[in-house]
């Protein structure tokens, strides 16, 4: 509890908050190197996930061959690149790229390897190019899945980024890592929970986005695919017999 009460304080602390090593300041940056990481890895993802589920061939060995890449621990690959010179946010940007690559391309993927055959084939019947098939009805139906991959990387991107902090970078990790180096535990609970605030607010806005951005129609066929959806939906069952029985002559 003496932490917690040392975060709190900390937290209440209007000095904290100000200054370029303050919490907005370092709070931009993290944004800024995280932005800039999803940006790279979306440039490498998607256009190959594009193409490998318009394509499909090749779709599952690419996606296993990207999510070998999550068997590579961030903070091996943030040493490795501060081994061969470079250091701060540079080699944060190329390491959590390189983190989200695996769910921008599995999204990519599966949004349009799930596209219904019978759409496809609805769509060439109509003397569709392969290349008109693919922006006006495969991508459109394949946002969500596009929409969440992306919105997951950019969460795990988003608390990955603090260990730029042990790099030399800058982010909401620097004030654990100092408040480690002070052994001001408070302000490492501090830091902590600013960075879960902090991916739970850009979650939130992620997930609006991802609804905004799904097209009216998946969005109504996804309501009533919902149980509750069907059950009110369903008509309830009634007795032949029973109701001849009630609505037929009367002895």
């Amino acid at each position: 509890m003496d932490v917690l009460n040392e975060a709190l304080l900390w937290l209440n602390d209007p000095l904290n908050w100000t200054g370029p090593n303050g919490v907005v300041a370092l709070a931009g940056a993290h944004l800024r190197v995280s932005f800039l990481a999803v940006l790279l890895a979306a440039v490498v993802a998607l256009p190959l996930g594009v193409w490998l589920g318009h394509r499909g061939r090749g779709a599952v060995l690419g996606v296993l061959v990207a999510n070998t890449t999550r068997a590579l621990p961030t903070l091996a690959l943030l040493t490795l690149l501060a081994a061969s010179g470079l250091f701060g946010n540079t080699a944060t940007v190329l390491a959590c790229a390189v983190f989200a690559v695996p769910p921008l391309l599995s999204g990519a993927v599966t949004g349009l390897a799930e596209v219904d055959a019978d759409v496809r084939d609805a769509a060439r019947g109509v003397g569709m190019s392969p290349t008109r098939r693919l922006w006006v009805v495969e991508l459109p139906l394949a946002v969500p899945q596009i929409a969440a991959g992306l919105r997951t990387g950019a969460v795990q991107v988003l608390a990955t980024v603090p260990l730029a902090a042990l790099v030399g970078g800058t982010s909401l990790g620097s004030i654990v890592v100092t408040g480690f180096g002070l052994q001001r535990y408070g302000q490492v609970v501090a830091g902590g929970l600013l960075v879960a605030a902090l991916c739970l607010a850009v979650e939130g806005l992620l997930a609006l986005a991802q609804r905004a951005v799904t097209p009216a129609g998946l969005r109504a066929l996804a309501r009533s695919e919902r149980p509750g959806a069907r059950a009110r939906r369903s008509p309830v069952p009634v007795d032949a017999a029973a109701a001849a029985g009630s609505n037929g002559p009367r002895p």
